[in-house]
């Protein structure tokens, strides 16, 4: 059985990564024009507001039960391109946010692991070093140019028009497009080295290798 502090441990970064993550997607979408996330009180730091049963809470456990491993999603923030002052130009924006809070966390999660080291706080470090892990992981997932994932956005955003059009025709089929690369080994062959190459370099910048 779980303990409560391992279940802290992962469940604290997993929320915030995620919550933060869809909070600056309307944080950034409302300062270019677009004000839905924030009529809709989704401009906040209050995980509950974001939770999805499925992505926050059902499919996280049943991976850490069967796997070991967590991943999850939040509820989308609600985002009306047609509201943004530059519709294409200022989607780019508002998709990299995403990916660009997650990075700005794990610098955060690398600075409480590095307090953690000087305090010998094993309760501590254990939550930061899933801070750093499950940021990065977010970052460099959402970053693939698949949509309906950050990536894919920021990849339509930069595509001419015609081109674009064609290919957010993929949306409806990214999911399983996705778990499709995922199960022929992107996540060990792409996302994972990646992830350890950007982990071992903050690491050794607090003298933790």
């Amino acid at each position: 059985m779980i303990d409560i502090q391992t279940l802290l441990i992962y469940a604290i970064p997993v929320l915030f990564a995620i919550t933060v993550h869809e909070t600056a997607h309307g944080w950034v979408a409302s300062l270019l024009g677009d004000h839905s996330a924030r009529m809709m009180g989704r401009l906040t730091l209050n995980p509950i507001k974001h939770i999805d049963l499925i992505g926050t809470i059902a499919v996280p456990a049943f991976l850490y039960f069967t796997s070991g491993f967590i991943f999850g999603w939040a509820k989308p923030v609600p985002v009306n391109s047609n509201a943004l002052r530059s519709p294409k130009k200022d989607m780019l924006w508002v998709a990299i946010a995403g990916p660009a809070s997650n990075l700005l966390m794990a610098i955060f999660w690398l600075l409480i692991l590095w307090v953690s080291m000087n305090s010998n706080s094993v309760f501590l470090g254990g939550m930061a070093q899933v801070g750093v892990q499950i940021n990065l992981l977010l970052a460099v997932l959402n970053l693939l140019p698949l949509p309906p994932l950050d990536g894919g956005r920021v990849m339509s955003s930069l595509l001419p028009p015609k081109v674009s059009y064609q290919y957010d025709q993929l949306e409806p089929y990214g999911l399983f497009i996705l778990l499709g690369l995922l199960f022929l080994g992107i996540f060990q062959t792409v996302i994972l080295p990646i992830v350890q190459l950007i982990q071992h370099w903050g690491y050794s910048l607090i003298g933790l290798t």
